[in-house]
């Protein structure tokens, strides 16, 4: 678990600021009765299992920044990870990496039709029938189709995840832009957990491709409440002298 003290003050102040603009999205909606998940299910008549939310999905065509909703089928994953309405999958295309940054060089990975088409996939948020984020997940590559980088290189790319968007919903994008900066610190770890997840089933499972192996879906978990983590990070501030 990564000790919030132990961070930067200029970390510290932007996971501040960023989940005052969280709860500031969820008061705005609020006055219409209203959440994100909500915002994005209203751009549809009807709500299906599988598709995506909002349909083609929220992309960034000047930061390469990715998102959609989306919901399994009931129980698909209650055992593993208790209830939800659905979840968002957040991602980063290539035209918005730093150009040193690569796909591992896996036996199977295929060059795309498009340079933009190896994408990578940041983190899912859990969402609970009220709407509201209550975990965070990493997932193997077959769930996404991501291209797979290494969680080091994920992890310098976390703060390029910016949806400066109005469409479809100005609230929303503002929310999940500043969601992923308030739990920088925990996606970070997810990330790293993925990596080692990954690397211990292909020792347990020899000889079988672990990023293609359809029993290895979710590689990491951390149930989350976006009120204790401002609450800590308001308490590491404080530790640090900046309130």
């Amino acid at each position: 678990m990564i000790d919030l003290k132990t961070l930067s003050l200029e970390r510290l102040q932007a996971m501040s600021e960023a989940g005052q603009r969280v709860l500031e999205c969820y008061r705005i909606l609020q006055k219409t009765n209203h959440n994100v998940v909500g915002e994005l299910l209203d751009t549809a008549e009807d709500f299906y299992e599988w598709d995506h939310y909002p349909d083609g999905d929220v992309y960034d065509h000047e930061t390469h920044a990715q998102y959609y909703y989306h919901a399994h089928p009931p129980g698909d994953r209650t055992e593993i990870f208790g209830e939800e309405n659905g979840h968002f999958h957040t991602f980063l295309r290539p035209r918005g990496m730093p150009k040193t940054i690569k796909p591992v060089a896996l036996p199977d990975y295929e060059d795309p039709e498009g340079d933009n088409d190896d994408l990578t996939h940041f983190i899912g948020i859990s969402m609970n029938t009220a709407g509201y984020p209550v975990r965070l997940f990493t997932t193997n590559r077959w769930v996404t189709g991501e291209a797979w980088y290494k969680a080091e290189d994920v992890i310098e790319l976390l703060d390029k995840f910016d949806m400066d968007l109005a469409w479809p919903s100005w609230p929303v994008n503002i929310w999940i832009t500043n969601f992923v900066q308030l739990f920088y610190p925990t996606i970070v770890e997810l990330l790293r957990e993925r990596d080692k997840a990954v690397a211990d089933w292909k020792v347990r499972h020899p000889g079988i491709n672990v990023y293609d192996d359809r029993d290895l879906e979710l590689t990491s978990v951390k149930e989350i409440s976006v009120e204790e983590q401002i609450k800590s990070v308001d308490a590491a501030l404080k530790k640090k002298g900046d309130f």
